[in-house]
């Protein structure tokens, strides 16, 4: 009897080590979900649901039968700037309070939002026999806190939705690359082609007829041949355009021959928020209008370089930072990027964050300085210092953590100006910088965020021209 006990009290004694571990990991999520509450109160702005207030008032103007782009919200000049797709899209909204509907969004879009973190830090988590779920858990607050993410769910905007139909699209470039064991095992058509990733390329074609900027990741799926996620991206943006043109003509006409033009509908360019090069540029020339010439000039230069980079990206196998890479020329070279639309900069910090592992996991395999003996031809081989380890991949984990410091506290609202009332050199040069820092990480980062070589083995081996499940048998 007792050794049966003993036997007993063994078994249970994982467990509760286990469930233990559970729920010290349940309490560190739940802290930083705290501590990013606190730092949306403190590094955010007072959010009240502004933009989401303006799509709810069109739509419900709309469904009166009144014209939509004759909608202009109260106390303000502004109205409803999207095509009509994403009015009827955003029509179903119109049966809730607006304060309904924007919690619905803020939900909806940190639910797209964990998903898609989740799909990122698989490959990573899985390398570092991480949990996924507390590594997710962490992820998702830390990053709903910085300032695309707060702005975006406090003004009630779209671009957690846009983003995590972008990065599907990527996940199906992912499954159609590997072909791996769910679609091998899958057990009906529909779970076959849901993870053969046949599909890919729908989510950039319905992000692209709601905004116009997801159009350049077409353009980088035909610079890197990837043609028939290029074709169905084509052909569901053209798709849903034109069938929302027979549901909705006169709209329809209204938006692409006139409203798409107006573009002081949108904002001044010059506004704080505007963090795209052509609000950096109007602020240093102490405009509200952008010197056009000087960026056109600067948006070629930089739309070449981001994509030639994205390329490079993709070529040695890091799909993700060619993506991100993609995302961030869009929002530099657009000639509106509100803070709220600068999502592209979560993957860049993860991107960054693994380089830095990356760096410092290869670190180790190298011996220090003094322990190793002559090379073949008698010389002395030269060794790394014996700190090299520890310093392996510094100044990528600086600059993760420099870059989600910086957006995080988002130093450009306390330097915030308007013409022609107050210069944006009224704080002298220190205060320009500051009122223009997230647009100079936006191009910093273009010009050189890093990717990882064989991140993506299956887009490598693609790149050799080799089938993935060939190589994997090899």
């Amino acid at each position: 009897m007792p050794t049966t006990v003993g036997r007993r009290t063994n078994r249970l004694a994982p467990t509760s080590r286990v469930d233990r571990r559970i729920v010290v990991r349940l309490g560190v999520v739940a802290a930083v979900s705290y501590a990013a509450w606190l730092a949306v109160g403190a590094f955010g702005r007072p959010y009240n649901f502004f933009d989401m207030k303006i799509y709810h008032g069109a739509v419900l103007w709309w469904a009166g039968g009144n014209e939509l782009y004759d909608f202009v919200a109260p106390s303000t000049t502004l109205g409803f700037t999207y095509p009509p797709f994403a009015a009827l899209v955003m029509l179903p909204m119109s049966w809730l309070p607006v304060d309904g509907a924007g919690f619905v969004n803020a939900l909806a879009s940190i639910g797209a939002l964990a998903v898609v973190l989740a799909a990122l830090l698989r490959p990573i988590v899985d390398r570092l026999g991480w949990p996924l779920w507390f590594t997710v858990g962490i992820a998702t607050p830390l990053a709903v806190a910085i300032e695309p993410s707060r702005e975006t769910l406090g003004y009630g905007q779209v671009n957690l939705l846009l983003f995590a139909l972008i990065m599907a699209d990527m996940v199906g470039l992912r499954w159609r690359a590997k072909r791996g064991t769910h679609y091998e095992t899958a057990d009906s058509p529909l779970a076959r082609f849901v993870y053969s990733g046949a599909w890919a390329g729908v989510g950039i074609g319905l992000a692209t007829a709601v905004k116009l900027t997801p159009a350049l990741f077409v353009a980088y799926l035909m610079l890197t041949r990837q043609w028939r996620a290029a074709l169905t991206a084509v052909g569901t943006a053209i798709g849903v355009t034109i069938a929302t043109f027979g549901v909705l003509g006169e709209e329809s006409r209204a938006y692409f021959a006139d409203v798409l033009w107006q573009t002081e509908r949108v904002g001044a360019a010059d506004m704080t928020a505007n963090q795209s090069l052509a609000g950096l540029l109007a602020r240093l020339y102490d405009s509200i209008e952008t010197p056009g010439l000087l960026w056109l000039a600067f948006s070629v230069l930089l739309l070449a370089l981001g994509l030639s980079r994205a390329m490079s990206a993709r070529a040695d196998g890091d799909e993700l930072t060619a993506f991100t890479l993609v995302g961030l020329t869009a929002n530099v070279i657009s000639p509106i990027s509100w803070s709220h639309h600068l999502i592209w900069v979560i993957p860049a910090i993860i991107v960054l964050a693994d380089a830095a592992v990356r760096r410092r996991e290869a670190s180790r395999g190298l011996p220090p300085r003094g322990t190793g003996g002559p090379s073949a031809n008698g010389v002395p081989a030269l060794r790394p210092p014996i700190w090299y380890p520890t310093l392996t991949g510094l100044r990528h984990g600086v600059g993760a953590l420099g870059l989600y410091l910086l957006f995080l506290i988002s130093p450009i609202w306390p330097y915030e100006h308007q013409l022609p009332e107050v210069s944006h050199y009224q704080d002298g040069l220190f205060g320009a910088l500051m009122e223009n820092s997230l647009a100079i990480a936006l191009i910093v980062l273009v010009a050189a965020l890093p990717w990882r070589p064989g991140a993506e083995p299956a887009f490598y081996h693609e790149r050799l021209g080799r089938p993935a499940a060939l190589t994997a048998r090899r």
